[in-house]
């Protein structure tokens, strides 16, 4: 058996404080559907300005009423994990 370096340990100790322990519960968003909303609406925003601008006014609400309910939905997330969690 080989005894190893002292840069081999210090590694070790610095991916030990990256690693979280075993056991702790890793924290992973829900699904949504709002990241695509996001981009129809803002794909019907840019048709829209070539087409008609109806298109534009209507992509536009739903980038920013998707683009809300994104935020909302993030906020209400990052507020519902522990308190140790928070930076």
């Amino acid at each position: 058996m080989s005894t190893a370096e002292p840069e081999q340990l210090e590694a070790v100790d610095v991916v030990d404080e990256l690693v979280p322990p075993a056991g702790e519960e890793i924290h992973l968003p829900g699904g949504s559907i709002l990241p695509l909303t996001v981009a129809i609406g803002i794909t019907l925003t840019v048709i829209g300005t070539t087409i008609w601008w109806v298109w534009s006014l209507l992509g536009f609400i739903i980038f920013a009423v998707s683009t809300l309910l994104w935020i909302r939905d993030t906020r209400h997330e990052v507020d519902s994990l522990p308190e140790d969690h928070h930076h």
